[in-house]
């Protein structure tokens, strides 16, 4: 009895093995597809992973990983007693929230009014202009900031001398960094975010229009029971993300605004491990910065993941 279920578990076996050939032979272009996508994640985002183990280490290049000292969470410990450690915490998170507070909201927007237009042509028109920044590098977007903002011949403090007012020196100012920051970010991105949320209301069923239409309702109306409803699911999936960004705010963005006098609000994570990895040669300190981030980043996308799931929603997983 025991040799006929042996039997049966290794035909079973076989079964699946050979289903499981048939589907990679029928849905290989699929797979050829997938391969290069796969390949780039496990050669530059998993591989690169080992290299944590360094933030463990007093790292010496020239020892290498396997020979280099271990000292715990030596590291760590100093992160969290740098004096500036707090003010960096309070930049990215002030950036952050920011960010999340004015951006993430906009491309919704867009997307909504940008569905309710009847001319087509129009509509690419629109679709096209507010699309191309994001084809623009940062280098570009912030140079064009700069001549714009520049306190010699900045068309902006030009406009602002010609209507009576004192010039504002915005590149180096404290207080202008932020909502200079924030501009740039919904300028590039707004127009490339539409993409997702229009897609998704493409995929609305336009019977559901008509029968509002029939009922009364007026364009707002379809709009708040109708089409937000419906990307709602989108809408959180992609807030989710957004959180796990967190202290993630992009370093090459923050680096070319950066300087002596807005540093105080400017310093992020990103440029703090620019700074002390590769200017100042502490790789294993500035490992532990950046494992100190992606576990923040983890925590909190399991945990968005878990709230929205608990009032309804799919979530990510």
């Amino acid at each position: 009895m025991r040799d006929t279920a042996v039997g049966n578990a290794t035909l079973a076996k076989t079964r699946r093995n050979s289903e499981l050939l048939r589907r990679l032979v029928k849905n290989r272009a699929l797979y050829l597809m997938i391969l290069p996508g796969f390949l780039f994640f496990v050669i530059f985002k998993y591989i690169p992973m080992g290299g944590l183990v360094i933030a463990l280490q007093d790292y010496q290049p020239y020892l290498g990983i396997m020979n280099s000292p271990w000292v715990g969470f030596k590291h760590f410990e100093r992160l969290f007693a740098e004096p500036m450690f707090f003010t960096i915490l309070r930049n990215t998170l002030l950036l952050f929230f920011m960010n999340l507070l004015f951006y993430f909201p906009v491309p919704i927007v867009l997307a909504l009014m940008l569905n309710e237009v009847r001319r087509e042509m129009f509509k690419r028109f629109i679709q096209t202009l507010v699309y191309i920044p994001h084809f623009m590098s940062w280098v570009i977007i912030v140079s064009i900031s700069f001549v714009m903002l520049s306190m010699d011949r900045g068309i902006i403090n030009e406009l602002l001398v010609m209507m009576g007012f004192e010039k504002i020196n915005f590149l180096m100012s404290n207080e202008w960094f932020r909502p200079m920051y924030v501009l740039q970010i919904v300028w590039r991105e707004a127009g490339w975010g539409t993409i997702i949320y229009l897609a998704a209301m493409a995929a609305i069923d336009p019977g559901l229009y008509e029968a509002a239409r029939m009922d009364g309702a007026n364009r707002l109306r379809q709009i708040w029971h109708i089409t937000l409803p419906s990307i709602r699911s989108v809408i959180v999936v992609l807030l989710i993300l957004k959180i796990g960004d967190v202290l993630e705010l992009g370093f090459e963005h923050i680096y070319l605004l950066l300087n002596s006098m807005n540093r105080e609000v400017a310093e992020i994570f990103d440029t703090y491990v620019y700074t002390a990895g590769l200017r100042q040669g502490q790789f294993s300190f500035s490992t532990a910065v950046g494992f100190f981030k992606s576990i923040v980043g983890l925590i909190l996308v399991m945990g968005a993941n878990w709230l929205s799931k608990k009032v309804g929603e799919e979530g990510i997983y």
